[in-house]
């Protein structure tokens, strides 16, 4: 029944001055435009009013970290490295506290006082690393780059004295420049011979639970040895601005010669909607592997399928150093 009839047969039980009212709006509103008014106010199609899309903004800035090299009063200073591809040299920096002076005492967390993070803007050439400090608070490790670009360097520390805080700087790398980007989403990875799929359901604002799975010639793998305090280390990057993202690997602390597998759940802190770059680091006989993943929150907050099983594209294996 199309909309003024049905307009027409409500307010004729409701009187005459009611009637009067209807033939005045239909005079004026075309018809087929008015709303079935069951419709309109059904309870699921209520708009999020400012104030709860302010509180929503709200939860995701404090949510994102990542994206600074001040937090808290501690500064991430000037990162020292070679300026261009292939060249071997040293990649250094020191972390500066509310006062102005070096820290250096930290709390020892996932079994490493400083997580170093280091990833191209596109995502690709991704390495998690841990640098040696010196008596004067100043972090160095070996280095060579593999590639020309701008890469995101992040420290992830506990100042003893404070709170956690990852802080970042970029730099550039002269060479010639070949950019990759992940044009789809990906939810499966092969390196070395070993298969990993990630499932679960990745939602904004929220944690959420994302398990993978490893396996080697369809066999599952039951010998993930503990790597940084878990089965696996997972480090989730928010693709536009690379702000770094809180993963938490779930269960106990695995003891030293313990094995597990084949699966591993994290609890991920995705800040907004939008498409994640995930970096799982897993260890077996004593090598440490990386998988790579591309994945975007769906309105529903569903993890959207993959076209293919090909591993994620743009995203290379790590280099660790321990």
């Amino acid at each position: 029944m199309r909309a003024p009839a049905r307009i027409g047969l409500y307010v004729a039980g409701l009187g005459v001055v009611f009637v009067a009212s209807a033939a005045i709006a239909g005079a004026v509103v075309p018809e087929g435009v008015v709303p079935d008014p069951a419709v309109s106010h059904a309870p699921e199609q209520h708009v999020a009013t400012g104030d709860a899309l302010e509180q929503q903004s709200t939860r995701g800035a404090a949510m994102t970290r990542g994206l600074s090299l001040e937090q808290d009063g501690y500064t991430l200073g000037e990162v020292e490295a070679p300026a261009t591809v292939g060249e071997a040299g040293e990649l250094a920096f020191t972390l500066t506290g509310p006062a102005g002076e070096p820290v250096t005492e930290f709390d020892v967390s996932h079994e490493q006082q400083l997580h170093l993070i280091v990833v191209r803007s596109d995502g690709a050439h991704f390495r998690h690393v841990h640098p040696v400090m010196d008596a004067d608070g100043r972090w160095s490790l070996p280095w060579t780059w593999d590639a020309a670009g701008t890469y995101r360097i992040y420290a992830d520390a506990a100042p003893s004295a404070g709170d956690a805080v990852t802080l970042t700087r970029t730099i550039d790398v002269a060479g010639e420049l070949a950019p990759v980007r992940a044009s789809e989403t990906s939810t499966t990875a092969s390196v070395d011979g070993y298969d990993v799929a990630l499932d679960g359901q990745l939602r904004a604002g929220a944690t959420s639970r994302l398990t993978v799975e490893v396996t080697r010639d369809g066999e599952p793998v039951t010998t993930l040895e503990p790597y940084l305090g878990a089965y696996g280390h997972l480090v989730a990057l928010r693709d536009g601005d690379l702000a770094y993202l809180h993963v938490h690997p779930e269960g106990a602390e695995p003891e030293a010669g313990q094995v597990s597998g084949p699966t591993v759940t994290f609890g991920v802190e995705a800040p907004t909607p939008g498409r994640y770059l995930l970096y799982l680091d897993f260890q077996v006989e004593g090598q440490v592997r990386t998988a790579a993943f591309v994945v975007e929150t769906a309105p529903d907050g569903a993890i959207a399928p993959t076209s293919d099983d090909a591993p994620a594209t743009g995203h290379d294996a790590a280099t660790h150093d321990h």
